[in-house]
């Protein structure tokens, strides 16, 4: 991934195959300071191409905030618990937060 910057807030988006999975997920990164919130949404369908076959599945969202900081440690984080061969990670900067949200997110996602 490219340089987040450390200052700034991140959104990272990780699918999974399953409610069990997601949660552990969710409950290391912010255990583990990781990520100060994941917020988990049950119910996503997914279309996408796969080895050249189209599929559809059921699967969960989970959605982190974390400083720009620990973006890469979250991303180590989830492959190493995740059980897609190739999980999708996506950290996606937060152009405009509440200033008071961002400081708490800073300080909840802090090593």
């Amino acid at each position: 991934m490219d340089n987040p910057s450390p200052d700034n807030g991140f959104l990272v988006f990780v699918t999974s195959g399953s409610r069990e999975e997601a949660t552990r997920i969710a409950e290391a990164l912010v255990g583990e300071r990781l990520a100060a919130c994941v917020s988990v949404l049950p119910g996503v369908r997914s279309t996408y191409r796969w080895r050249g076959t189209i599929h559809r599945d059921d699967e969960v969202l989970l959605i982190a905030k974390t400083a720009g900081a620990r973006v890469e440690a979250v991303r180590a984080r989830v492959r190493a618990l995740h059980s897609y061969e190739t999980p999708e990670i996506a950290a996606i900067p937060i152009a405009a937060a509440d200033p008071d949200w961002l400081a708490w997110l800073r300080v909840e996602s802090a090593s």
